[in-house]
């Protein structure tokens, strides 16, 4: 039956071209094993029992022995019974008639019943469950230890062609990482601020690969894997779903998918605090769309601003911005005649920044950053620095390379503004880098070096990146 149930994904309602995708044929035989399996079948106690607790029924038998609940299901496929236990009272133990033998699980209830990772209304579900998953993979051990080996992910229509487009709209609008290495060049007073002192090597090739973001979930009705197309078993919790774009998969499957979640919008609650990669995936872009309007509203009419992202916007007026954001999207007004004090758009950026789950500079790469900042040899130093950010993801570096940039032309207005970029490093240190384990007195003890590090990247922007 294994055999037949494989080759009935046909290789002729497979196509190359997106326009021309047939859906797959579900594979059938795991469903079809879940309609075989075994009924569960309370046996009742045929007298009351004072002692059983009241989120149990008949099927409490009270204190009685192994042996006992063991003849009391003997001959009936799917029987069970709950008994206390007689080496510890006031535990209880699910036997369960299962081929030839009952087993017997230690059981719990916390509001809803459970012997191991799922948790169930009722103990009659909680039976229906372990029958199926008992028989499946009694049944289809082999089956199921294979059953990854010709996956159909790749051939999905909306998989392929969503990836196509994407791929090639960021590889219109992104900018590649630059390995470089600093070298001394005594004809120049500073070996560091012009690309002449550089040598280039061969570039980093990425993309904006993002892994899936799986959640073990419970569907209602018949549901398959799309990634091996088998029936995904059981009676709740069957398999994962990705929360950003709706991929269905085994548990066991979702360690193979490919890192190439494509986020969907109508999934996307918000703008803020959702992950940077997830939101620019979402609205196909290389930058977060707050970090594009917000510089754009900056850099039209903010440049001068005495004390620009030292000074802080009202907080009230901030919050509005953040909800229009979260609302609107790219369609969010932050013009003059909505917002005229420009400390707002400045505000809102760098709350954007702030309340990212991942900063930009990513909780992996923070010790990374702050060490090289202790480097005492300025070019080591900014060698360390570089190497750093060849390591962040795709849509980090973009985000980090465009608002340096753009710090880097606030500086030039330094005459108005007060603002250099060792004050922008102070202010964007803590934004942009935050100590992976949240401690108050690591962050206090960091201050230094995550200014230090902002500032480097400010002050050789056109070398770093």
């Amino acid at each position: 039956m294994a055999a037949s149930s494989n080759s009935s994904l046909s290789g002729s309602s497979l196509s190359s071209d997106p326009d021309d995708y047939q859906p797959p044929i579900w594979k059938s035989y795991l469903y079809q094993l879940q309609q075989e399996a075994p009924r569960p079948k309370r046996v009742t106690c045929p007298q009351e029992m004072e002692s059983r607790p009241k989120y149990y029924g008949r099927e409490f038998h009270g204190m009685i022995s192994r042996e006992h609940a063991d003849d009391l299901l003997a001959g009936t496929e799917g029987a069970y019974l709950i008994r206390e236990s007689q080496r510890q009272p006031g535990t209880y133990t699910l036997a369960l008639r299962f081929g030839p033998q009952t087993l017997n699980y230690r059981l719990f209830y916390d509001g809803k019943h459970f012997v191991g990772e799922k948790r169930f209304e009722s103990v009659h579900d909680l039976v229906t469950d372990a029958l199926i998953t008992l028989y499946i993979e009694t049944k289809a051990a082999e089956y199921i230890a294979k059953m990854t080996t010709n996956p159909i992910y790749e051939h999905l229509g909306y998989t392929s062609l969503l990836k196509d487009k994407t791929v090639h709209r960021l590889s219109r609008g992104r900018t590649e990482p630059r390995r470089v290495t600093f070298q001394r060049d005594e004809r120049i007073s500073s070996p560091l601020v012009r690309r002449s002192a550089l040598k280039d090597t061969p570039e980093r090739q990425s993309s904006y690969e993002k892994i899936h973001n799986f959640k073990v979930h419970t569907f209602r009705g018949p549901h398959w894997c799309e990634y091996c197309a088998n029936f995904m078993w059981g009676l709740i919790a069957q398999g994962v779903r990705c929360s950003d774009c709706g991929l269905n998969v085994h548990k066991q499957c979702s360690k193979l998918v490919p890192s190439d979640c494509q986020p969907d919008l109508r999934r996307i609650k918000k703008v803020y605090s959702c992950d940077l990669t997830t939101l620019v995936k979402a609205h196909n872009t290389t930058r977060p769309m707050v970090v594009d309007m917000c510089i754009r509203e900056i850099e039209l009419r903010g440049m001068k601003s005495e004390g620009l992202y030292r000074v802080s916007g009202f907080s009230e007026h901030i919050e509005d911005v953040r909800l229009s954001f979260d609302r609107d999207g790219e369609k969010a007004d932050i013009s003059a005649s909505a917002y005229a004090d420009i400390n707002i758009i400045a505000g809102a950026l760098k709350l954007y920044l702030r309340d990212l789950p991942i900063p930009v500079i990513t909780f992996d790469l923070y010790s990374k950053f702050i060490q090289a900042a202790k480097i005492p040899n300025a070019e080591s130093r900014l060698e360390a620095v570089h190497e750093g950010l060849l390591q962040l993801p795709p849509a980090h570096y973009e985000t980090l390379r465009y608002l340096m940039a753009h710090l880097k032309r606030v500086t030039m207005f330094e005459k108005d503004n007060l603002m250099n970029a060792e004050n922008l490093g102070i202010v964007f240190g803590p934004t942009l880098m935050q100590p992976p384990e949240q401690n108050a007195l690591t962050t206090l003890n960091d201050m230094r070096q995550q200014k230090l590090v902002v500032q480097l990247m400010i002050e050789h922007e056109d070398v770093l990146f």
